[in-house]
This record gives structure tokens, sequence and C-alpha cells, in this order.
């Protein structure tokens, strides 16, 4: 009970110190409040941008196979042998109806063809949205919601309808807040019935997958105006693993499939590409990696000026009360309260200065989501990292001028001025 008391009377000496003196305390926060703030703002950023982009990863699917005629990767030895890649056939309609009609692992599939248009109604027109030319399947494997009207049926799907499902940035460029169900877009000339509206998704940090600024119409009527046997029409095929068949069963079989439809001999490599959201996501796990160990460089720097900020106030602090110091020793004052006592002043200041530090990130971070579509949100793993740093930090700091308090003969500390 003795030493919980002398701890809690160091730890008010220690509050009573710092509210005497406030402009010197709040000086030493600066310090920590910068490296916190620098330290946390990065992580906070690199963390947001991780998880919206691995969000718009996700929208893609990972029970999916993407065939392509380009690999979205280096393979395992990192390279990207583009001259190879050149010469590989484009995924084409008579693979897709064949993987359709014989893959015995295939839950779903679609054939997807993308290009850049122009898209106009009356004096209104959006430049280069993403027109997208889909099979039946895509709707089944693509997640998304309508707002407003509906879906294509398979009908009109297969009859090549001149029909439209627009996203809601299209939607409201075109028809400024008005229903565009119904009434007619252009598009290469053509006129399009516009049958439904998307949901707002917000801003996918892939730009392929932002259906928000994209039109989706049946791949018979895509096929009128549309080269997809062109590289620029980006064709491909979705096929996406039926219930409790892994993707690498599925790969397996794909594999098989367009190797034995494009005649390969065993002796020659894969002239197609089988895509899957995990190769992305481990390009974005070592390029994470690096980005949080440069933030971390770029915040020690920081922290550290912080730390010898107070460390700075700390000495000043302890030479300042050498009479005072003296006079407890000479009272009976154990080292460990005398070290208590400028420990705690010390962890106390670098504390404040790590929480003010991340209310400017919070408010920060508030701000950016406000303004836009992209999320930035201070986690609950770098408020305790923020804090966990500057005690540490503080800490640090105190340890010494602390000590050297502490260790002071008491008669010459009260023979002694400032």
């Amino acid at each position: 009970m003795v030493i919980i008391r002398l701890v809690w009377e160091s730890l008010l000496m220690a509050i009573q110190s710092v509210i005497v003196n406030r402009l010197r305390a709040m000086l030493s926060l600066l310090g920590i409040t910068i490296g916190i703030f620098a330290i946390i703002a990065v992580f906070t950023i690199v963390d947001s941008l991780e998880t919206n982009i691995r969000e718009s990863v996700n929208s893609l699917g990972s029970d999916v196979i993407y065939i392509e005629k380009w690999p979205w990767a280096p393979d395992e030895n990192g390279e990207f042998a583009w001259w190879k890649f050149m010469n590989r056939p484009l995924a084409s309609l008579d693979e897709y109806e064949f993987i359709k009609e014989k893959s015995r692992y295939a839950r779903n599939v679609c054939f997807l063809s993308a290009v850049g248009r122009r898209i106009e109604y009356k004096n209104n027109n959006v430049e280069g949205a993403t027109i997208f030319g889909v099979t039946e399947g895509f709707q089944d494997i693509r997640s998304f919601e309508v707002e407003k009207g509906r879906y294509f049926s398979p009908i009109e799907a297969n009859a090549g309808r001149n029909v439209v499902v627009i996203g809601s940035k299209i939607a409201n460029d075109l028809y400024e807040g008005a229903n565009p169900v119904g009434k007619y877009i252009e598009l290469m000339g053509r006129k399009v019935q516009v049958i439904g509206v998307l949901e707002k998704e917000g801003q996918s940090m892939i730009e392929f997958l932002n259906l928000d600024e994209g039109a989706i119409v049946p791949m018979e009527f895509y096929r009128g105006f549309i080269d997809i046997k062109r590289d620029m029409a980006s064709p491909q095929i979705w096929v996406q693993a039926k219930k409790n068949v892994s993707v690498e069963e599925l790969t397996f079989e794909i594999t098989q499939m367009l190797r034995s439809y494009r005649r390969l001999k065993p002796s020659e490599d894969d002239n197609f590409a089988l895509n899957q959201t995990s190769i992305i996501n481990n390009q974005l796990d070592q390029l994470f990696a690096v980005l949080k160990i440069a933030g971390a460089f770029i915040g020690i720097f920081s922290i550290i000026v912080g730390g010898f900020g107070i460390a700075n106030i700390m000495f000043v602090s302890v030479k300042e009360r050498t009479h005072i110091i003296g006079i407890q020793k000479a009272l009976g004052a154990k080292k460990y309260f005398i070290l208590l006592q400028f420990l705690f002043e010390s962890i106390m200041l670098s504390v404040a200065g790590g929480i003010v530090g991340l209310l400017v990130v919070f408010i920060g971070a508030s701000i950016i989501s406000m303004s836009g579509d992209f999320t930035v949100t201070l986690t609950m793993d770098n408020i305790v990292m923020g804090i966990g740093i500057s005690s540490l930090i503080g800490l640090i700091s105190g340890i010494f001028p602390a000590w050297q308090g502490a260790k002071m003969n008491p008669v010459v500390a009260i023979n002694s001025s400032f």
C-alpha cells in the first residue's frame, strides 16, 4: 500500500508540474504531435488504399477464372514475356461455347468484351464510357444491383436487341436526375433503349470494374459494331467454379480443355492466361509491405525529433527542480519516487502529443471520406499503435533525465540553485 501511495503521489506531482509549465508542455506536445501525425497518417492512408483496392479486387470473385491473352502479373521468376504474349490468340466466342457445354466444374460461364466509346442523349454526352458486351452468365458472376428498371432477359440477349443497362454516373450525366428507363441513347450511331440503371457502387480502384461509368449491352448487339477479334476489344471468358469445387480443380480442367481445343502439343507452352484474384492479392501483399516500411521510415525521423524535444524539456525540468529534489531526498524519498515523477511527466507529455496527432489524423480522414468516394478510416490498430509509440518515446526520452534526478546527492541538490 505504501508503494502504491508513493506512486500516486509521484503521478500527482508530475501532473502539477505539467499544469504549472503549460507553455513548455505545449512545445513538448508539438514535436510528438507532428511525429505521430506523420507516421499514423501514412499508415492510415496506406491501409485505406489497401482496403479500397482489395474491395475492388474481391468484387471480381475469388472463385472465378478469367481467360485472357495477357496475364495480370509476371511469372514466378518475375519475368513478363510480353513478346510471347503478343502472339497469343484472343479468347473467342467458340471457346466460350465449348467451355460452357463441356466443363464439369463450371457453375457459370460468360464471354465479355469492353471498349471505350462516346454515349449521347440529346445535347448531353459522355466521352470514353466503357461499353460492356456480355453474354448470359455475366449477371450471375459479377454482382451488382439494378436500381431502376431491369436487366435484359435471355431472349433479348440471344436476339441481340438494342437495349442497354447503364451505370449511375452515366445516368446522372446524360439525364440530369430524370428517369432514363424507356428513353434512348445514341451509341456508335445506333439508337439503344435504356431498360435499367445500376445502383451506385462508388469509385473502383480498378478502372475496368467501374460499372458506374459503364453501359452493358447484349453481346449479339455489341458484335454489330465492335470487332471482338481485335486486341483492343479486350475479349475475356469468365468461368465461375461450382460450389465445393476449388479454383485449382477448375484451373486444371480449363487448362486441359483449352490446350485440347487449341491443339497444343505436350511440349508447347500454354498460349493463354488463366488469371485469378489471388494473383492480384499476392502482388498487393508485396506492394503494401514495401509502402508500410517506407511509411515507417518517414514517420520514425519525425518521432525521433519529437523524442529529443521531450528529452531536452525533461533535462530542463530536472535542473529547475534540483532544490526540490534535494529536499525530498532529505526527507527520505526513495530513488524510484523521484524517478517516477519525471517518467510520468515525460510519458504524459508524449501520450498527450500522440492523442492530438491522432485527433488531427481522424479529422483529416473524415474530411477526405466526406469529400469523395475514397474512404479513409483511422483503424483501432493504428490508434493503439499511435498511443503505444508515443508512450514508448515518452519512456525512452524521460528515462535518462529521470535517472539523473533520482541519483542526485541530497546535500548538493539542496545547496544548488537554478
